[in-house]
């Protein structure tokens, strides 16, 4: 049997991929190793639960408040306003998106890539067999890489594939506090906390992501030497949530910039994490994700149907037409606040400001900046400047 496509990897993005691209009358496989869970705080907005018809069984709470927390422990609670943002466990989450492209038409493998291989006869992709152990070979028109960070079939397969910046990111995923515990005090299962603090991460941030019966407490960075384990347990301590029980825990790379190209001018294309379509600032990954299989598969299609190689660009182009702002402006931001904890504190004083609020979490739910109120984004603008040139105290 001869694939129109072989996706490989079943993560959000090469489900979602896999699923469009069989919906639309082509004969997909799927590839994936399966028993994974990637580190994952598991926030979903609005906007995604919307355009892909996620069910509410997988939303294992619902968010109304994001608190700010600096790292002289000043906190800035965000209220979510007009609905809530989704929280999922990628283990569940995961497991369905795969399942449903399996439904839609996909024929799903179990197993690990390993090369992609061309002759006369044309493109093969080989993987191993995860029943049999034993090497097994897809025909196929065209391939799509979307097996996450420091992408196997980018490095292959498509120029400066190899070259992306991340950060690691580590989580523990612990039984959430019950009501009346000593560590419920400071625990809400309807908050996020957002730790902007340089004894946590030198770069990044940790958090606290409620799961419902669980949570996920971790942080992310991409200094070397920075002990993970070590700083997401003190965390725990800080957060009063040392004394509950460890479900799992959990590490990866989290790539934040998109790769310059994603296809190889022949016959493959990349998508989510393989492509670098996560956040920067935020580091949220599942939404783009989600659109950048939606992206690959549209350009894998539009390729199958015109026979032009050229059009796998399509997927890079269509993505970043809609969302290259908001990552340059996502990114311009983690330049700013996140080198220091001097400018972590301003950052937080920030976003106490209720055009910030509003205008931020605008963008968030509905993926887009916000450009109904001009006046608001300009005194933004002011602000910002006069926190970052010092012209404000830190603790205002």
């Amino acid at each position: 049997m001869e694939f129109d496509a072989v996706v490989i990897g079943g993560g959000p993005s090469g489900a979602t991929a896999a699923e469009l691209m069989a919906r639309n009358g082509a004969k997909v496989a799927l590839i994936d190793r399966e028993g994974r869970i990637k580190p994952c705080g598991g926030a979903i907005p609005p906007r995604l639960i919307a355009d892909f018809d996620i069910p509410d069984h997988l939303l294992v709470a619902r968010i109304r408040t994001a608190r700010m927390i600096s790292p002289t422990h000043r906190t800035v609670d965000i209220p979510i306003e007009n609905g809530f943002v989704g929280m999922v466990d990628r283990e569940d989450f995961d497991a369905f998106l795969r399942e449903r492209a399996g439904r839609a038409g996909a024929y799903r493998r179990t197993g690990t890539f390993l090369r992609v291989e061309r002759d006369d006869a044309g493109t093969k992709v080989v993987y191993r067999d995860k029943q049999s152990g034993k090497e097994m070979t897809l025909p196929t028109r065209l391939v799509i890489g979307a097996d996450g960070a420091r992408s196997d079939v980018a490095r292959a397969e498509v120029p400066g594939g190899a070259e992306i910046p991340y950060v690691i990111a580590y989580h523990e995923v612990i039984e959430a506090p019950v009501n009346g515990a000593a560590q419920a005090a400071a625990y809400d299962p309807d908050r996020c906390d957002v730790i902007y603090d340089g004894a946590i991460s030198p770069d990044f941030y940790g958090w606290v992501f409620p799961h419902g019966e669980r949570a996920s407490v971790g942080m992310g960075t991409s200094v070397k030497g920075v002990d993970l384990k070590s700083a997401t347990r003190s965390l725990r301590v800080s957060a009063g949530l040392d004394a509950c029980e460890t479900v799992r825990r959990e590490g990866a790379p989290i790539p934040l910039k998109p790769l310059s190209r994603w296809d190889n001018g022949h016959d493959v294309v990349l998508s989510g994490d393989a492509a670098g379509v996560v956040a920067p600032s935020s580091g949220e990954g599942i939404y783009y994700a989600m659109v950048g299989g939606q992206c690959a598969a549209e350009a894998a299609l539009a390729c199958l149907a015109s026979g032009r190689t050229r059009d796998l660009r399509l997927a890079r182009r269509n993505f970043m037409a809609e969302h290259k702002t908001v990552f340059k402006v996502l990114g311009a931001m983690q330049d700013a606040y996140y080198r220091s904890d001097e400018r972590r504190e301003r950052f937080v004083s920030l976003c106490r400001d209720v055009d910030v609020q509003r205008l931020t979490f605008e963008a968030y739910m509905n993926k887009k900046l916000v450009r109904a109120r001009p006046l608001a984004h300009l005194k933004i603008m002011a602000k910002n400047i006069a926190h970052l040139t010092g012209l404000v105290p830190a603790t205002s």
